[in-house]
């Protein structure tokens, strides 16, 4: 089974995820695969330098992520335009990645995504898992995190996402991470319903 795990920015993702790993549950981490592609993989790199130029790789031919966050993330289009060439190289990546664990006797597969309905991948999917914190919270969560943000920055980041309330109605399951509830138990119950 391919489960999505999905929130919004400081919900905690990460964290549940690693919870899972503790429990042998492999996890496709799409943020990280989508970075490691564009730095990698050979016909992405080509779609990329024609889309927005030599300057998305610098001299080195590391990918100039400066450059591609100031080019494509202050431009709604632009951004639709990267998500549009990277999204469909992290599926096909996904799904390479999924059947090995399969093979491998893995009853369930996790795949982290923020955007997860945005970019379309929930449709690769069996069920979807929502971690859910109250705005307030995650807006602290990330200043703490991350100190180059402003609360600003946050509020921009989740203006991009689809609303925690569309999210939570979408989700198959929900685990809470609001500091009144215990993730771990959370975890434990939700890894036995799906490997039952």
């Amino acid at each position: 089974m391919r489960v999505g795990i999905t929130g919004g920015i400081g919900s905690g993702k990460s964290v549940v995820c690693r919870l899972f790993q503790v429990l042998g549950v492999p996890v496709y981490d799409s943020d990280f695969r989508a970075k490691w592609l564009m730095a990698h993989d050979v016909a992405l790199r080509s779609e990329l330098v024609a889309a927005f130029g030599a300057e998305t790789f610098d001299a080195a031919g590391q990918l100039n992520r400066t450059y591609l966050a100031r080019t494509a993330f202050n431009d709604p289009a632009q951004l639709t335009r990267l998500n549009q060439l990277v999204h469909p190289y992290v599926g096909r990546d996904f799904e390479q990645w999924a059947a090995e664990r399969q093979q491998a006797g893995h009853a369930y597969v996790l795949k982290e995504a923020a955007l997860l309905y945005e970019s379309g991948a929930y449709r690769q999917l069996d069920r979807i898992i929502t971690v859910f914190a109250p705005l307030p919270l995650r807006q602290a969560r990330v200043l703490r995190r991350d100190p180059h943000r402003t609360a600003d920055d946050i509020l921009t980041i989740v203006g991009k996402q689809l609303s925690e309330e569309e999210k939570l109605s979408r989700a198959d399951y929900i685990i809470y991470n609001d500091d009144t509830q215990l993730l771990i138990p959370q975890v434990l119950a939700l890894h036995t319903t799906l490997t039952s």
